[in-house]
């Protein structure tokens, strides 16, 4: 294992304290349990929205913290889910009378956590509301997940519910439009190469040289099937195929395209891809409206990509161009 770490135990915290010394204008951390919290929090009368997860997949959560998204992430240890002691911290450094809405991704620790977080900021007084998002195709259920797994759309989800909020939307309002996203996005993933963790020191899983896992999940779960390499052009069409299928996406929909980069894909690679999924979809008279291409949910150094379709209407096109200004996603409308 070769890594840019000190020791293996201690990287979350150093990479943390990394990202607060850089970008202490939008955001600030606690440790102990570790929090990353927008800035200017708690926000007056503003519903405040609220994610986290394990590790390994930045700048998920983290980077996107900031006006127009997130008011606080709570990272676990690589690969492990956050627990609800500092999820709870997140709530009561960012939540007033208007209320959180926790986006959790589905995992089972995740899940449990921040119910237990939920909780314990009810009986303190405080409204709290969980969604769960799991917009992976690649499985239904299994022995290895508790359902579909929360994978791309989770970027998704929270810029437009973090749009919602930050246009003054009651608790009530967000809430609801989350589960509208939540309906209406689908994501597959496949992976080249698998992740090391750090304080594993060897690969997740084993890949020949010429396989590739099909429909892997973010933390190098088993995908759909294991196969021999292919072609973009053949791998692509598999993937648009997957993720159109299942909802399913028709003539006439218009969408949202979102190509990301497991981690070490390069760019050059993940526009490949992207052109030829905006191909496919044209070719099936789905309008892409609107698009984002990097690595934004990642695992570690998977070498690998995801594609993910959101259904767009006019309201959640408004809440996508509506103005973000995090570390790892900024535009103004």
């Amino acid at each position: 294992m070769k890594k840019i770490i000190n020791d293996p135990e201690h990287v979350v915290t150093e990479s943390l304290r990394g990202l607060a010394a850089a970008h202490a204008d939008l955001l600030r951390v606690q440790y102990d349990p570790d929090v990353v919290i927008r800035a200017d929090a708690p926000v007056a009368g503003k519903v405040a929205v609220i994610s986290g997860g394990g590790s390994g997949h930045e700048p998920l959560h983290a980077g996107f913290v900031g006006p127009g998204m997130l008011d606080a992430a709570v990272p676990g240890a690589v690969f492990t889910s956050p627990t609800p002691d500092a999820v709870q911290a997140a709530v009561a450094a960012t939540t007033g009378e208007a209320g959180a809405l926790l986006i959790v991704k589905n995992y089972t620790g995740d899940v449990l956590n921040f119910e237990t977080a939920a909780e314990l900021a009810a009986a303190e007084g405080l409204e709290v509301r969980s969604v769960v998002i799991d917009d992976d195709v690649a499985v239904a259920d299994s022995t290895f997940t508790a359902g579909r797994r929360g994978v791309g759309g989770t970027v998704l989800l929270e810029k437009i519910a973090g749009a919602a909020a930050a246009r003054g939307d009651s608790l009530d309002a967000v809430e609801a439009l989350a589960h509208k996203v939540i309906g209406q996005v689908r994501s597959i993933g496949v992976a080249l190469t698998a992740p090391t963790v750090p304080h594993v020191g060897s690969p997740s899983f084993d890949l020949a040289e010429d396989e590739i896992e099909f429909g892997i999940g973010i933390h190098g779960e088993p995908g759909r099937e294991r196969t021999k390499a292919e072609p973009a052009d053949v791998l692509v069409e598999r993937m648009v195929r997957a993720v159109a299928e299942d909802l399913p996406f028709t003539r006439g929909d218009r969408v949202l395209l979102f190509t990301n980069s497991m981690g070490g894909t390069p760019m050059i690679e993940l526009y490949l891809a992207h052109g030829i999924a905006e191909r496919l979809l044209a070719e099936q008279g789905i309008t892409v409206e609107r698009r984002l291409v990097g690595p934004y949910i990642t695992s570690l150094e998977m070498q690998g990509i995801s594609l993910t379709l959101l259904k767009l209407d006019d309201e959640l096109t408004e809440l996508w161009d509506a103005p973000v200004h995090t570390t790892a996603l900024r535009w103004r409308a």
